[in-house]
């Protein structure tokens, strides 16, 4: 039987329907206060937690900016990467990829929760931990605020074979690069703004090491690496091989500093990685580039709106998700 509605009473149902469709995407359950009364002191444990780390480990800010980044990408932020593998299941933070992830980052987080387990026991998640974690320590090395809404549930999945097609590589071209942020939602400029976290933190000399001993058949080294900043990469990573922890700063002129340094570096020859490069010299993100390597403010701005847009990506929430015990292992056996 058709409804009978009066046209107006028809559209008005019409749009209860539609708004409250509009709400239920599960971001819009996170809120800035979420543990104002079940967790009033979360913020000032987080604080003194990162104050404490990063004044003792210097590279801790860029460590835990590059982990918060790895958890999104995959599964969506929901503390996916800080599981362990077990005899059962081969973890995120076990692929390849992850096994350069510096272990300052976890140690953030695991300091963290055990903080909190005895401020407020099973109430706060780890994704939640590492979400307002790297925004603060952002802020603590001269980067810009932005917001982190909270209330993530951590997930129930973390499978190393579904790390490689979600994040992106110093090998991949810019095409490639592009095509991988935007299946996550990103534009370009989106893109160029989160490439900028690298303006901190390190990269392990084996990310670049073609650029220095392989680069081509004519040439040995890169020849749009600076030659001074080619011998010395050479200096630090010639035992690369043998030792994987070798590493260099991402930003040589101002490596613990979040600022637009990073960009500046590339019009220099002084980007490390050939993903960073690319930046420069490829038409879709070159404009972009020069943008922030002149106006550190439309950088902060940008890289601000990209954060908190990452921030949300693929949580979950209610019955989704969990709130572990302990940020490396499932409440419950999952896969």
């Amino acid at each position: 039987m058709a409804l009978s509605l009066p046209p107006l009473q028809f559209f008005f149902v019409i749009f209860l329907v539609s708004s409250s469709l509009h709400f239920l995407p599960s971001e819009s359950k996170l809120s800035k206060d979420y543990y104002a009364k079940s967790c009033p002191k979360f913020e000032s444990i987080i604080q003194d937690v990162i104050t404490t780390k990063q004044i003792n480990s210097p590279t801790s800010a860029g460590a835990t900016l590059r982990l918060f980044f790895h958890d999104c990408m995959v599964e969506g932020c929901d503390g996916s990467v800080l599981i362990a593998s077990n005899a059962f299941n081969k973890a995120e933070r076990d692929a390849d990829i992850n096994l350069s992830l510096p272990g300052d980052a976890f140690d953030v987080v695991v300091r963290a929760k055990t903080a909190l387990e005895l401020a407020c026991p099973g109430v706060v998640s780890c994704s939640d931990i590492l979400a307002l974690a790297a925004r603060d320590l952002v802020i603590m090395v001269g980067g810009p605020y932005y917001n982190v809404r909270l209330g993530r549930k951590d997930g129930f999945v973390s499978q190393a074979s579904r790390v490689p097609a979600n994040l992106p590589k110093s090998e991949m071209s810019m095409d490639e690069i592009i095509k991988l942020f935007h299946a996550k939602g990103f534009s370009v400029q989106e893109m160029v703004a989160l490439t900028g976290a690298h303006t901190i933190g390190f990269s392990h000399c084996k990310e670049f090491a073609d650029r220095l001993f392989s680069h081509s058949k004519t040439s040995q080294v890169d020849p749009d690496l600076n030659p001074k900043f080619a011998d010395g990469l050479k200096k630090v990573c010639g035992s690369y091989k043998t030792d994987p922890t070798m590493s260099a700063f991402n930003d040589v002129i101002t490596p613990n500093k979040f600022d637009n340094m990073y960009y500046q570096n590339l019009q220099r020859g002084l980007g490390l990685l050939a993903s960073d490069n690319a930046l420069i010299k490829d038409p879709r993100t070159k404009n972009f580039a020069i943008l922030y390597a002149t106006n550190q403010t439309a950088f902060f701005e940008a890289f601000s709106h990209a954060m908190e847009k990452l921030s949300v990506l693929g949580i979950k929430t209610g019955h989704k998700g969990e709130v572990r015990h302990r940020c490396d292992a499932f409440n419950s056996i999952k896969a």
